[in-house]
């Protein structure tokens, strides 16, 4: 499949407080990120030129760079306004959004506390790629040689670039043997997340069971999911997870910005589920929360 390089685009980047040509966004190779990754992120999705939980992941990005130690020099309101009109200035209706905030290369060493704070925002067209058929068919997934750090180890609440080191080293041992994504363990042991979404089961006591986020991000899509879930009836756990209770669980599914809700097939050789019922339910639930619709399918059982 050809690419379109990322520094190769046509369209609008607002950066530092102003839009500019897209290709003309670069930074130094100097740059504190790049060699420490002190950066922070989201990826944000719009929906016919809405952008879904806008403030929620505006809130996210601040927090993260609290807790990497350094402060976004615009206000919340300025960052949503700005990516709005961004949205308007590419003409992007369904696309991807990524704000991120990174130090930059007034100094070089682990000690930055003089560097300056850069915000950028991009947006690209991103339509819906799969059917609500397609997504039920599931991923294929395999068991990660990597594991989620404890809280005491890495800023594990934040959305921070060099936590997702894992994740792509993680990725892509899984597509390189023929899976979609890979599931990570965290640092006991238990179930904790795919390389960039959240899991849940439908457990064998007819309830839909997911991991504490406590060392793991605890996804603004996943906290949707489980008010839909909720409105449809469904009761929902937060426990650890031992990895061999995989093999009680009927149906298992992904939440994320975006996979949205993608129901999975199987982890590994030894963990097999069926897409049914309640992946059906939240693919099209979550379909319609974020196109801003009603959606009134019968509950639960």
């Amino acid at each position: 499949m050809s690419l379109v390089p990322f520094d190769d685009r046509d369209g609008f980047i607002w950066m530092n407080g102003e839009f500019i040509q897209w290709r003309d966004a670069n930074l130094h190779v100097l740059s504190h990120a790049v060699h420490y990754a002190s950066a922070v992120f989201e990826g944000e999705r719009a929906y016919d030129g809405e952008i879904f939980k806008l403030r929620e992941h505006t809130e996210r990005l601040f927090k993260s760079a609290n807790i990497l130690d350094f402060e976004v020099p615009f206000s919340m309101d300025e960052i949503d306004s700005a990516t709005k009109e961004l949205l308007e200035k590419n003409n992007i209706k369904d696309g991807y959004i990524r704000p991120i905030a990174w130090r930059g290369s007034e100094q070089m060493g682990v000690s930055a506390q003089q560097t300056k704070i850069n915000v950028m925002i991009a947006a690209w067209d991103w339509p819906a790629y799969f059917s609500a058929e397609a997504k039920m068919a599931g991923l294929r997934m395999r068991i990660s040689d990597w594991q989620r750090p404890a809280p005491n180890t890495a800023p594990t609440d934040s959305k921070a670039a060099g936590l997702y080191m894992i994740c792509t080293l993680s990725k892509h041992k899984a597509e390189s043997e023929g899976y979609d994504d890979a599931l990570m363990f965290d640092y006991r042991g238990y179930v904790a997340e795919a390389t960039g979404a959240n899991i849940f089961f439908l457990m064998d006591d007819g309830k839909v069971h997911t991991p504490t986020p406590d060392c793991f991000l605890d996804g603004i899509t996943r906290r949707t999911a489980i008010e839909l879930m909720k409105r449809g009836g469904y009761e929902i756990v937060e426990r650890h997870i031992k990895p061999e209770e995989m093999a009680k669980a009927s149906e298992a599914f992904l939440t994320g910005t975006a996979v949205e809700i993608t129901p999975i097939q199987s982890i590994g050789d030894e963990y097999k589920f069926t897409p049914g019922k309640l992946s059906r339910y939240m693919i099209d639930a979550y379909e319609a929360e974020v196109h801003g619709r009603e959606y009134s399918a019968a509950a639960a059982e």
